[in-house]
C-alpha cells in the first residue's frame, strides 16, 4: 500500500477540517479515520448559538445540523473517510505506523484528533437530564440560563473560572464541592469570593438531581459534616469534575507515550499544533489549552492540517 501523506484520527470539527485544509492544499493521500459517523460530541447539542455565520432562532441550529454539510466539504477534496478503530500510532524512523488491528499503514504525517470525554459525577439524574439542564460546558449554554439561578458541581481551575463567567450571565451562581477548600489557583479562589453574585457550598455532594418532562428543576445536596439535607431549585446545572484525555492512540507498548504529554494527558503542542516529534501534530480537545469550542476545534485543525502539508512539501 503506499504511503498516506497525513493519517488524521478522529472525526470531529479538528480531524474534519485538518483533512480539508490538507487535502485541498494538495495532499493527495489523506485519511481520515473515524469509527462512527463524523461530527464528534457537537452532535449531541440541541443548541448552537455561538458558532460564527450560522444561526436560526426557531428552530435553532442544533449540532447535527451544524455538522451535517462537514463530511461532503471535506471528501469533496479528496480527503477518505474510512470507519476503522486506530489502535496505535508509533514512529518508525521518518514514517508513521498507523495499526488498525487488521492492518497497518504507513504515513508521513499524523494529525491526532480524539479529544477529550467530560467525566460524570455520577448521581442520581445525571444522565437522564443530561441535555435537558445539566451541561459540561458553561460557555455554550449558559446563556439559555441567563438571569436565572445555577449551580456548578466542582473545586478545580475549570469549575470556578466557569462559575465566574456564569456569574456575569445568571443571577446566581452557586458553587457546590466535596471539599472545604479548593484545588484551584489561590487568585480564582480569591476572585470567586469576592464575587457578590457566587455562593460557595462546601463539604456537600449531589444525592440527586430531579425535575420533570421539561428539564431539570433542582438537585439535592447530602453533607459530610452533619447537615441536614438541602435542595437547591435551579434549572442549570454545569458539572466541571475533570475529564478523560483520549490519547489511548498514543500510548506504545511499553507503556511510554509517543510525544510529550502533560500531568493530564494532554498532547503539548505550540501554536502551529507541532508536537515535540516531527510530522505529528495534534489538534482540537486533546490538546493543552484547549478551549473546547466547535470553532476554536475546527481553527486547530487547520492550523493543524496546514502545517501537514507544509511537513510533506519540505522534505519531499
Amino acid at each position: 500500500m503506499d504511503i498516506l501523506d497525513c493519517a488524521i484520527i478522529g472525526g470531529g470539527p479538528a480531524g474534519l477540517t485538518a483533512g480539508l485544509y490538507a487535502s485541498r492544499g494538495g495532499l493527495k493521500r489523506v485519511v481520515m479515520y473515524e469509527m462512527g459517523m463524523p461530527g464528534g460530541q457537537i452532535t449531541q447539542s440541541s443548541e448552537i448559538e455561538n458558532y460564527p455565520g450560522v444561526f436560526r432562532e426557531n428552530p435553532p441550529v442544533t449540532g447535527m445540523d451544524l455538522m451535517e454539510p462537514w463530511p461532503q466539504q471535506c471528501t469533496h477534496f479528496g480527503m477518505v473517510h474510512e470507519m476503522k478503530e486506530v489502535k496505535r500510532v508509533s514512529k518508525e524512523g521518518d514514517i508513521f505506523e498507523v495499526d488498525l488491528g487488521s492492518e497497518k499503514v504507513k504515513a508521513k504525517t499524523v494529525v491526532v484528533c480524539t479529544g477529550s470525554t467530560p467525566k460524570r459525577a455520577g448521581f442520581k439524574g445525571e444522565d437522564e437530564f443530561f441535555g435537558k439542564g445539566v451541561s459540561t460546558c458553561a460557555t455554550c449554554d449558559g446563556f439559555f440560563y441567563k438571569g436565572q439561578e445555577v449551580a456548578v458541581l466542582g473545586g478545580g481551575d475549570t469549575a470556578l473560572e466557569e462559575a465566574l463567567y456564569l456569574s456575569n450571565i445568571c443571577s446566581k451562581v452557586y458553587i457546590i464541592h466535596r471539599r472545604e477548600s479548593f484545588r484551584a489557583a489561590p487568585p480564582t479562589v480569591e476572585r470567586v469570593k469576592k464575587s457578590d453574585n457566587i455562593e460557595i457550598i462546601t463539604n456537600a455532594v449531589i444525592e440527586e438531581a430531579y425535575g420533570d418532562m421539561t428539564g431539570l428543576r433542582g438537585v439535592e445536596l447530602r453533607f459530610s459534616d452533619g447537615r441536614d439535607n438541602m435542595k437547591l431549585n435551579v434549572n442549570g446545572l454545569f458539572v466541571f469534575v475533570g475529564s478523560n484525555v483520549n490519547n489511548a492512540v498514543l500510548i506504545q507498548e511499553n507503556g511510554e507515550a509517543l510525544c510529550e504529554l502533560n500531568d493530564r494527558g494532554q498532547v503539548v503542542v505550540d501554536l502551529n499544533m507541532h508536537t515535540s516529534v516531527p510530522g505529528l501534530f495534534a489538534a482540537g480537545d486533546i490538546r493543552i489549552e484547549a478551549a473546547k469550542q466547535v470553532v476554536c476545534a475546527a481553527a486547530d485543525g487547520a492550523v493543524a492540517g496546514m502545517q501537514a502539508l507544509n511537513f510533506v512539501q519540505e522534505n519531499e
